[in-house]
């Protein structure tokens, strides 16, 4: 098996419990539904369907999880979607006001998935914005007032400078909000335990079955280099790996990139200093910190994302600095894993859920900028409504938002994008 065949060599990998092989494609298979896409948004939309009776073949092109869904920062937290109120005129008032409610769903239904299939996923409760500056805690007293509206039922709790040692060993922050009802989790784990689920439900998974071609139509037919398989409904979940597989969907999505390192295992003592509730933080930044302790106690410390197309040539090297900006007292620790991967951004930061506007058997779920472990559950239960006919409207609040194009094509995207990042960062330093 090629190196890119298999998972990167990531802390993740590591730990996982195991991986089974699922089989290669070969010949023709016929399904009621293709899904094209291994991680969380082709994993929750097969589950979903096999649950309301649909036979499902699902095609992953490496082995399941071996994108953004294995390599994430295992934060589950609340919400989707950046500045929904934005959307209003859109969707209304009442339509931004139900995606937020959906918003807190979506942590819910990874909460319903661990708990039904007992995934042994490391999960725990407990989470905190980290404000780096006084306006950001009135951000996040506006977060906790709104969530209040929405009748959140999950403690939330504002922190002024003085009791952040509380949550963080770090007097980098002014402020913070916990929410007990967002978390962490080893996500690859958590992947591996859904597609079990799947399969025990009468999905059928393939890897290393990379879709090379489509055949569109009333019924689709997805070509792979040694099969094949014909279905009447076709959904795309492969976000930054979409590649050219649809040029119009991958046009609306940037592949940027994220890492993240992994300490030694720590003492009890230091990962007591350091997070003392065992609670994923992540800052209010533009270029975002966030990190979480293992469950075997190590830091893990994200970040930085990359909009040149081009990785660091030494991850370890290009993060250790800023996880010493947090935590000095790390000097002497060492780093045993590094690795990074592609997320998929929209200009408008909102998850993009729909179906292609010529071809309404075909449906798609992609976008998450960088928060995607609730938001593609969300977007599996969204897009199983749609196709099962079950005209709830919440599908639709989605699929009705445009989705601009990135201008300039593969090579001039992220050029621009990394152009309107330095602006952001600008402002966020002046």
């Amino acid at each position: 098996m090629t190196a890119s065949a298999r998972h990167t060599t990531s802390y993740y990998a590591a730990s996982s419990l195991p991986q089974p092989d699922y089989p290669v494609l070969a010949g023709e298979v016929v399904a009621d539904v293709c899904v094209v896409g291994g991680g969380f948004s082709g994993l929750n939309t097969a589950l979903e369907l096999a649950e309301r009776g649909f036979s499902v073949a699902l095609l992953e092109a490496r082995k399941i999880a071996w994108g953004a869904s294995g390599r994430n920062g295992g934060q589950l937290i609340r919400g989707v979607g950046h500045g929904l109120d934005q959307f209003a005129n859109v969707v209304g008032t009442e339509g931004v006001r139900q995606m937020k409610l959906m918003g807190l769903e979506a942590v819910e239904i990874v909460r319903q998935r661990v708990e039904r299939f007992q995934i042994d996923c490391d999960l725990a409760w407990g989470y905190c914005d980290l404000a780096n500056k006084p306006r950001d805690l009135q951000g996040l007293a506006a977060d906790a007032e709104e969530l209040h509206g929405l009748g959140y039922r999950h403690e939330l709790r504002l922190l002024q400078a003085g009791e952040m040692r509380s949550v963080i060993g770090s007097d980098r922050y002014v402020g913070g909000m916990i929410d007990m009802g967002s978390g962490h989790l080893h996500p690859l784990n958590l992947a591996l335990g859904e597609a079990a689920a799947a399969q025990q439900l009468g999905v059928r998974l393939f890897e290393q079955s990379e879709a090379l071609r489509i055949d569109y139509g009333p019924e689709v037919k997805v070509h792979t280099a040694q099969g094949s398989v014909r279905a009447k409904t076709l959904v795309l979940g492969c976000n930054a790996y979409l590649n050219g597989l649809n040029p119009h969907l991958s046009g609306k999505v940037l592949p940027a990139g994220s890492y993240i390192i992994a300490t030694q295992p720590l003492s009890p003592t230091q990962a007591a200093e350091l997070l003392p509730q065992n609670m994923a933080v992540c800052d209010q930044r533009v270029t975002v910190d966030y990190f979480r302790l293992s469950a075997d106690r190590r830091l893990l410390f994200g970040g930085a994302c990359h909009y040149s197309g081009r990785d660091p040539q030494d991850i370890g090297a290009y993060m250790r600095p800023k996880m010493l900006k947090v935590f000095p007292q790390l000097a002497e620790a060492k780093i045993d894993y590094q690795w990074g991967g592609m997320i998929g951004i929209g200009a408008n930061r909102l998850p993009q859920i729909g179906r292609l506007a010529d071809q309404p058997n075909v449906y798609f779920a992609q976008a998450y900028a960088g928060h995607g472990l609730n938001a593609t559950h969300l977007a599996g239960k969204l897009l199983a409504e749609a196709i099962s006919g079950q005209h709830s409207g919440r599908f639709d609040l989605f699929a009705q938002v445009p989705h601009i194009t990135f201008p300039g094509g593969k090579h001039l995207r992220s050029p621009l994008l990394a152009l309107g990042m330095l602006w952001h960062r600008l402002k966020e330093l002046l």
